[in-house]
């Protein structure tokens, strides 16, 4: 029976009359039933094909009629397994891919123009240098299947994020990359010495038949390196061209496949010369900058995959915590919250929870980038990645997995590049249109020099499509990025915005918070004045009770002291003034002397903060609190000087404390006792004339953070303030704030270095190839290693 007697995609015998059938690579193949014809053109239109070229047998009917490849894809929408990867937040999902294939700019962008197109995507962005993208999609109308399914019609596979996949994949690429550059330096060695010995005239005299005979063992040489060692461009060039776009691979194959037609065309008519070396010394040298490039990218990505390699695999878990006893290691991944694990000194916490019980030092360098252990008891909390040193604990489980401070430090740094600087987005651009005018600038050449010399005329169109290099370009900007943020992170600094690193370079004047920023916000009550019948002991208890809705460190020093539960009613928070309720059918105020209208007369003179309180406008009681300045104050006000950046401090409080701080610190100028409101105001008025950094920690700062130039917030600070800042600082270290200004620098210095390396040697080259003056084993090095220094030039920011 002949094949159209068989249904192509389950071998079974079509029935007499049927007439199904589907367009498989151009040709129309008949399938037996309904079914087949349906799964089969799904498979074609996922983008699939290549299963019917590689299957070994047919499928079975009726049942696995899908391929396995597009079939798993399906797996990805069960809400269990999106847990271990899907960020959910208001009404969308984010996940973060492993795209693989992805070789240049061009690639980025056809991905993302095919994604744009689906309905219910809110946002996309990959990042070549990472090989990753962040996707947002609404759960409603797209499902994460479907995002799947587009990346792959557009010949990409794509997977979430996982470490030990992206290692596997990484060490496959480059096992693919060695065999064929292998292949390809084996065969170049053979063909060279053929070659030198043709072009050198070693066989002047000899018969006609044996120099053919050289050309055709060239011929043979050179055919499995056309065939084999080049595939990778070709088969980027196809992608490229089946879905409408220019990529860098186009020119190279190009001139490959131009070379070797020529070349064999000679072979066989024994007419015109041969060009097998160049297709194999070409091949090698591509991979071979390929190859290294591949290496380099994966140092510059490497950092965030080695915070997930920190994460152990097992974890202890206790039935009961009071009895040790009972006890069983299980997969750290098995675990759930608000059970107990018992982490044994030297082991590394899997999760991020809080110490019920035992007391031990840990190290957290790997997230801070502080190396003396952090002393920590009961109650404190512990993050998963960190080392219990000294001691057993006891600790309760309270967030695992994507909702660890490691799994967001990771996050935020893949956020941090999802919006591209002004300088990236003209560069990719400029590097779209580059091929286009590459090809057209060497077809004029070779039609020009057919005119001057004919005989050079290939050898220098082949020099012109070799030599340029667009991706040096699209390379410049994000590889510094990419590698300054992983450095940043090493050091204790999240940057949560793109901008961060191209604006801190240009600030000029830095405004801190006081209490919480420049003070470590470890409040104690030094003393409390009455001023009615209401015992010291009754104020306190009173102002503790108020504190509990507050998140200010104020509160801590009253919570300290609290002997007895009081009953409030209507409590309300004025961020930046102080706390109201009702106590007794009267209204109780806690806060500044403003706030609770306190006469001047009675307002206390001292350099502490004082806290005043009322009962229905009476004056009840005042508050005398200290607090301690950071040691890593004093040393980055130093910082500002040696750097002419101007200082301010902002803060709400009334009290001389604030005037003795800017006096010991050096710091320039002072605004205080401003709500938030008015911070904002002179924050506005600031940054019509400076570039601003604001570092604050408070809800009162807030407002300010969103609104400067720059903002930073410190991790002890509230959830509210650093969701409005672009920075968090890890740790107590004010001086991280000199390392991210001197980091913003030395970028902005390799991004300008990239750019005028990638501009100047595309400026350069392409005139001096079009004219003849570049040979074309040294376009192809030129072109090969320009990329290369593009990224190891980059990768300086990592030492």
């Amino acid at each position: 029976m002949t094949a159209q007697q068989h249904c192509f995609h389950c071998g079974d015998e079509n029935p007499p009359g049927s007439d199904f059938k589907v367009n498989i690579n151009g040709v129309t193949e008949k399938m037996c039933c309904p079914g087949c014809e349906a799964v089969a053109q799904t498979i074609i239109d996922s983008g699939l094909t290549s299963y019917y070229e590689h299957r070994s047998q047919p499928a079975e009917k009726g049942s696995t009629v899908v391929p396995e490849e597009l079939s798993q894809l399906a797996y990805y929408d069960i809400q269990q397994i999106q847990e271990d990867f899907v960020k959910n937040s208001d009404n969308l999902s984010e996940i973060t891919l492993s795209i693989e294939g992805i070789n240049c700019p061009a690639c980025a962008w056809l991905i993302e123009k095919q994604l744009r197109s689906l309905p219910g995507l809110a946002f996309i962005n990959v990042n070549t240098t990472l090989n990753r993208s962040v996707i947002r999609w609404d759960k409603e109308q797209l499902k994460l299947s479907q995002i799947l399914q587009e990346i792959h019609k557009v010949g990409y596979k794509a997977y979430p994020f996982q470490v030990n996949k992206q290692e596997a994949y990484y060490t496959q690429q480059a096992k693919s990359y060695l065999r064929r550059l292998g292949l390809a330096g084996l065969a170049t060695m053979q063909v060279m010495m053929f070659a030198i010995a043709l072009y050198s005239d070693f066989f002047a005299g000899m018969e006609e038949e044996f120099i053919d005979y050289f050309r055709w063992v060239s011929f043979i040489l050179a055919t499995p390196v056309l065939l084999y060692s080049a595939q990778p461009f070709y088969f980027n060039a196809w992608r490229n061209l089946r879905n409408h776009t220019l990529g860098m691979d186009i020119p190279i194959s190009i001139a490959l496949l131009g070379a070797y037609t020529a070349s064999a065309y000679a072979t066989v008519t024994g007419r015109g010369e041969v060009y097998f070396e160049s297709v194999s010394m070409f091949t090698f040298l591509l991979l071979l900058g390929r190859l290294l490039e591949l290496r380099a990218r994966r140092k510059a990505s490497e950092t965030s995959s080695n915070l997930l390699r920190l994460l152990p695999s097992m974890a202890t878990l206790l039935e009961d915590p009071d009895n040790l006893q009972i006890q069983s290691v299980i997969p750290a991944k098995t675990l759930t919250v608000g059970q107990y694990i018992l982490v044994k000194p030297g082991e590394i916490i899997p999760v991020d929870g809080v110490i019920i019980d035992g007391e031990s030092n840990i190290e957290e360098s790997m997230l801070t980038g502080e190396h003396l252990p952090v002393k920590k008891a009961k109650s404190a909390p512990v993050f998963a990645a960190t080392v219990n040193i000294s001691s057993p604990l006891i600790i309760l489980v309270e967030k695992l997995g994507n909702n660890t401070l490691i799994a967001d430090i990771i996050h935020l740094q893949d956020s941090a590049q999802l919006n591209k600087p002004k300088i990236e987005v003209v560069a990719d651009t400029a590097a779209k249109y580059f091929v286009a005018g590459l090809l057209v600038v060497a077809t004029l050449t070779y039609i020009s020099w057919s005119f001057i010399a004919p005989e050079q005329a290939f050898w220098i169109t082949l020099s012109v499509l070799v030599a340029t290099c667009p991706c040096a370009l699209s390379l410049a900007t994000p590889t510094a990025l990419t590698c300054a943020t992983a450095q940043l992170n090493k050091q204790g600094i999240l940057i949560k915005q793109h901008h961060v690193l191209e604006t801190v370079n240009k600030i000029n004047h830095i405004v801190f918070d006081k209490t919480g920023t420049l003070s470590k916000g470890n409040f104690s009550l030094l003393n409390t004045h009455c001023y009615s019948d209401y015992s010291r002991q009754a104020c306190i208890d009173l102002a503790a009770q108020l504190e509990k809705n507050s998140e200010h460190p104020i509160s801590i020093a009253f919570k300290k002291q609290q002997k007895n539960t009081v009953l409030l009613t209507k409590v309300v928070n004025k961020p930046g003034q102080g706390l109201q309720a009702d106590y007794s059918g009267k209204t109780l105020k806690l806060g500044h002397g403003v706030f609770c209208a306190v006469a001047v007369d009675n307002t206390i003179k001292s350099k502490e903060l004082i806290i005043y309180m009322t009962l229905d406008g009476e004056l009840i009681a005042a508050f005398e609190l200290g607090d301690e300045l950071r040691s890593s104050a004093e040393p980055m006000l130093t910082y500002c000087h040696q750097h002419n950046i101007n200082s301010t401090m902002l803060t709400g409080d009334h009290s001389l404390k604030s005037e003795e701080v800017c006096e010991l610190l050096g710091i320039g100028y002072l605004q205080k006792g401003v709500t938030p409101q008015q911070k904002l105001q002179y924050i506005e008025k600031l940054q019509r004339q400076d570039k601003v950094m604001m570092v604050g920690d408070g809800i009162n700062d807030a407002p300010v953070l969103a609104g400067t130039h720059v903002s930073v917030a410190l991790a002890s600070g509230t959830d509210i303030a650093k969701n409005s800042a672009d920075v968090i600082l890890l740790g107590e270290e004010l001086t991280k704030l000199a390392v991210l200004h001197q980091m913003a620098k030395k970028t902005t210095d390799i991004i300008k270095q990239n750019l005028i390396w990638a501009l100047g040697y595309n400026i350069i080259i392409v005139p001096l190839a079009v004219t003849g003056h570049v040979p074309p084993y040294v376009a192809v090095l030129g072109m090969s290693f320009s990329s290369l220094i593009v990224v190891s030039n980059s990768l300086r920011l990592l030492k």
